[in-house]
């Protein structure tokens, strides 16, 4: 990763002084757009205000030279952060200019103008006003639009996305009306960035889970159209997206067990599908369950890997990861019938309460020797330090 590098700055940058501003601009080849977003910023922003801008660049274009051509003359510092790899996306670029940081106040927007350059100390403002840790701009609240959204799939899509994340955080998510916006300001000392992992675009969704600023205020804002070049929304940005809601929904322990089991019911169906096509080739029934079951086991293998323990898989290799989740899951079949026995001729239970409370007793088992023994978690290293000189 490059170090920051200044490229225009007519004053020092802010550090931490109350309410200093650190805007941080992620980007993937915008190099036309980021001279008029600048310009912008030069005029919407208060000369007395002390603020710097960083981007955070993702790009394989010449998007860093444009930064550094269009900020020679800008009223304040300005500073790049070139990604060699785009770890997390988006979010992951904001996420590392979190990290470097040192405004009393974070502001996330965009680099293609949708998101309106003058709007940004109004977001501070209403943020010192009113005590809020995060300060949104709606697209849904009375006064804001989502006008430059293209076309009515886009706004379908956007809709639908915050329906569905707000229906799954309910909490997390109260008075906040547009939880799909990339464009809000928060306080630094409300980010606890080492408990962030995002995945895709959706930052603002990953912050207000993950951390929990209260009080929220809102701003309306206009959604413009791009300045220049295409969008970065994709059917796969979309599945990034789906990806990540199912990641945050599941950090709770007890959230982790319920997919599990709900995940495990599905593998009925590739192992019953499995069952059918073999015992139809003629072979026998009980070898076709053995080899039926592993149809199950590779199906829930899959599903979990990509929806409860996405973050826990780069510390085994994957063939380790395989081995060990199709052990634990036939030695499931190995410890019912023992577990049944003793419940029956011990304990006196009839049969199929024995066998419900075998079954619950080895999904329990098997959920925690999953997780303990597959998907340890990862240990993180600690951020590398960013490195910041002035001209």
């Amino acid at each position: 990763m490059a170090p920051v590098a200044p490229v225009g700055a007519e004053r020092d940058a802010p550090r931490g002084a109350a309410g200093s501003v650190t805007l941080i601009i992620p980007t993937f080849n915008e190099a036309g757009n980021v001279a008029e977003l600048l310009r912008r910023l030069g005029g919407a922003l208060p000369g007395d205000l002390p603020c710097e801008v960083l981007f955070v660049d993702d790009s394989t274009d010449d998007t860093p030279a444009a930064v550094e051509k269009a900020a020679a003359d800008h009223p304040f510092p300005v500073s790049v952060l070139h990604r060699e790899v785009a770890e997390g996306g988006l979010g992951g670029a904001v996420v590392e200019g979190i990290r470097r940081a040192d405004g009393d106040w974070i502001v996330v927007m965009d680099a293609d103008l949708q998101h309106p350059p003058h709007l940004v100390p109004e977001l501070v403002g209403e943020g010192e006003r009113t005590g809020a840790d995060l300060v949104v701009a709606s697209r849904y609240v009375s006064g804001g639009s989502r006008a430059g959204l293209a076309g009515s799939y886009r706004v379908a899509v956007s809709r639908a996305a915050t329906w569905l994340a707000k229906g799954l955080f309910p909490r997390a998510l109260r008075g906040i009306s547009d939880p799909m916006s990339g464009f809000f300001a928060m306080r630094r000392s409300a980010v606890t960035d080492g408990a962030l992992r995002p995945l895709g675009y959706k930052i603002l969704l990953e912050l207000a889970v993950r951390c929990r600023p209260a009080p929220v205020a809102e701003v309306p804002f206009v959604f413009q159209e791009r300045f220049a070049g295409e969008s970065k929304s994709t059917a796969r940005e979309g599945m990034r997206f789906l990806a990540h809601l199912a990641s945050l929904r599941s950090a709770a322990p007890l959230a982790r067990m319920i997919g599990f089991g709900l995940i495990g019911l599905t593998g009925f169906v590739p192992n019953l599908a499995a069952l059918w096509l073999l015992t139809g080739a003629g072979m026998h029934y009980l070898p076709a369950e053995i080899v039926a079951n592993q149809a199950g086991v590779l199906w829930n293998f899959v599903l979990i890997e990509v929806l409860l323990f996405r973050e826990r898989r780069r510390h085994r290799h994957w063939a380790d990861r395989v081995g060990r989740f199709a052990l634990l899951a036939n030695a499931d079949l190995l410890l019912r019938i023992p577990l049944i026995a003793v419940f029956v001729g011990r304990l006196g239970m009839e049969v199929l309460p024995a066998t419900a409370l075998a079954l619950v007793t080895t999904f329990v088992l098997r959920f925690a020797a999953t997780e303990a023994l597959v998907y340890l978690p990862r240990r993180t290293s600690p951020a590398e330090p960013g490195r910041r000189t002035r001209t």
